[in-house]
């Protein structure tokens, strides 16, 4: 017996006796295959770990038991940008085996050239932009980031002209004025959608040990009068692009755009700052290159799988610890979430 699978062993907590707070079923999971990142975005310091660390086959394939116990249904592959992985397509065949949806979140500097493998392996894609072409690679960091994200997107098209394509946009000070923008820019790629989220400048996770200074905070969050000007922008997005609400074009309803202007004025201590709807800890949780598990992006880590199977952490004592003292509605660190998931019984038990 190897040392991971008697560790593996050595934690197993047995269903039969299942303390509160134990996961049966764990649908949704989220996974950094690359550390490093060909980007140099202002609101992200992912870019600057130097160290390449990888989840691999190998690294993976322990833990295949405990995807079939959880029921995992799901994966994302995040980061960190995966299309820098060496064999990503190797990992995400190995995941498709067990019957898993796959997602690839990529901001798009590669995804020319691995089109036809994106379009054979994954389900759906998710690319980041942030507005129209030069504000777009300002944020970005990188002069033709725009389009080299449009001439992936086309040969995704090409390869797979069905496939699904939605667009993540990360509202912050260089992007805000520009939101009903953002919608034409989307339409003009030919995505299938797009959401809007507030960009993190309060937690330590995007390779942001310790937190950021204030004057890099003040780099991306918004003042009091910019705050303002977002409102009225977001007012003009709810009223020029009905349409797009109602079809499910914009990802988000009303309320939930407003809630962005809300997250800044929480920052400034404008209003106090108010926890989404969320369980993610309960549902979903994140594995980072190194091997590092999370029950979300933001919170400590649980454990790691080189040490124990996923399985096992996840309903550690560590981890049951967590979640019974987790209250989403008081938790500092879920009263700034910009990024909360929710997920309904009622799908758990489908």
């Amino acid at each position: 017996m190897s040392p991971l699978t008697a560790t593996m062993e050595s934690m197993r907590i047995l269903p039969d006796a299942a303390p509160a707070h134990y996961i049966r079923e764990l649908p949704i999971l989220v996974i950094f295959p690359h550390s490093r990142c060909n980007c140099r975005c202002l609101m992200c310091d992912i870019w600057k770990i130097r160290q390449v660390r990888e989840i691999t086959v190998a690294d993976l394939e322990p833990h295949l038991a405990s995807l079939r116990e959880l029921k995992v249904r799901w994966i994302v592959f995040s980061g960190g940008e995966p299309l820098m992985h060496s064999d990503l397509s190797a990992l995400a065949h190995l995941c498709r085996r067990e019957g898993i949806r796959l997602t690839l979140l990529t901001a798009g500097l590669r995804l020319e050239r691995h089109a036809a493998e994106v379009a054979e392996c994954m389900d759906d894609v998710i690319v980041s932009i942030d507005g129209p072409p030069k504000i777009h690679d300002s944020i970005r960091g990188v002069p033709g980031a725009y389009h080299r994200l449009e001439r992936g997107i086309q040969a995704l098209r090409v390869s797979r002209p069905p496939m699904l394509v939605h667009g993540r946009c990360t509202v912050q000070k260089h992007n805000f004025r520009h939101l009903r923008a953002m919608i034409r820019t989307a339409q003009a790629l030919h995505l299938n959608s797009v959401s809007f989220l507030a960009a993190d400048v309060s937690s330590e996770a995007f390779n942001r040990r310790g937190g950021w200074p204030t004057d890099r905070k003040a780099g991306v969050a918004l003042d009091r009068s910019e705050i303002e000007e977002l409102q009225g922008e977001i007012e003009a997005l709810i009223r020029d692009c009905q349409k797009e609400i109602e079809s499910r074009f914009i990802s988000e309803k009303p309320e939930k755009l407003r809630r962005i202007a809300l997250h800044f004025q929480a920052h400034l201590g404008q209003v106090p700052p108010v926890a989404p709807r969320c369980n993610a800890p309960w549902v979903s949780a994140v594995i980072e290159s190194d091997g590092t598990l999370r029950p979300c992006f933001f919170h400590r880590p649980l454990g790691n799988l080189h040490d124990a199977a996923l399985g096992s952490i996840i309903n550690s004592e560590v981890a049951l610890e967590f979640r019974r003292q987790l209250d989403v509605s008081t938790n500092p660190i879920c009263r700034r979430c910009v990024c909360a998931l929710f997920v309904q019984r009622e799908t758990l038990s489908r």
